[in-house]
């Protein structure tokens, strides 16, 4: 008869940690922030084909690094989740805060119950309205919730990152500014990125019901010119 190994709780979870944010830190960086009239996501994505930020509703933006395949699944279950709650009660009905207790739940689940956790961080942003604030809410591969308040960074780096966008974007700047502050952070001082390695979408409020933009290359090139 064979003796299974014995692993502490504390030390399994500690693997389990580390696993996970090896994972999250090979991904290309992201900035998700507020600017004057809405929420600029930008990410270093050089994929012509597999998008990092995606639409999730109305007015809800989803950002996430680390596996894509993973992180896609949470787009999907994101996106179910709030067609059914808008169709059960009302469109007003889904909003960021509740998603992110929705993602926070299923990878708390998955970390601590599951074979694996997912090598995932990801980031719900919403536009606000005379109802609701803006609001950025960022989720853990092991399901912390931390509410951002202006900005938040995800990836590989994230701290240098955030350091550097934090000294050159001032608060409430617009959608110009903070596009070239969030480029000039991920790209750090010793590189430049090129347009087309970019992923750039907005959530703003043009008189639609639908707020989520996704900007093309020239979109990009004229507002960082």
């Amino acid at each position: 008869m064979s003796n299974m190994m014995y692993v502490t709780p504390e030390q399994l979870m500690k693997d389990r940690a580390e696993f996970a944010q090896k994972g999250i830190a090979r991904g290309r960086s992201l900035i998700v922030a507020m600017y004057d009239a809405g929420v600029l996501l930008v990410a270093e994505n050089p994929s012509a084909s597999l998008y990092k930020l995606s639409e999730i509703y109305d007015r809800i933006g989803f950002a996430a690094v680390g596996k894509y395949n993973e992180f896609d699944r949470l787009r999907e279950a994101g996106i179910r989740w709030a067609d059914s709650t808008g169709f059960t009660y009302s469109r007003e009905d889904v909003d960021a805060r509740a998603l992110a207790n929705y993602y926070a739940q299923y990878l708390g689940h998955t970390f601590t119950e599951g074979q694996k956790p997912l090598e995932v961080e990801v980031l719900v942003a919403q536009l606000g309205n005379n109802v609701r604030p803006t609001k950025i809410y960022r989720i853990a591969y092991e399901g912390t919730i931390t509410d951002e308040p202006q900005f938040a960074v995800l990836g590989g780096d994230a701290e240098a990152i955030k350091n550097r966008f934090t000294v050159t974007v001032p608060e409430s700047a617009s959608l110009q500014d903070v596009l070239r502050g969030a480029v000039s952070a991920i790209a750090g001082p010793e590189r430049s990125i090129p347009t087309s390695d970019l992923e750039v979408a907005i959530l703003e409020d043009r008189g639609k019901r639908r707020t989520f933009v996704r900007l093309s290359d020239a979109d990009v090139e004229a507002l960082l010119a």
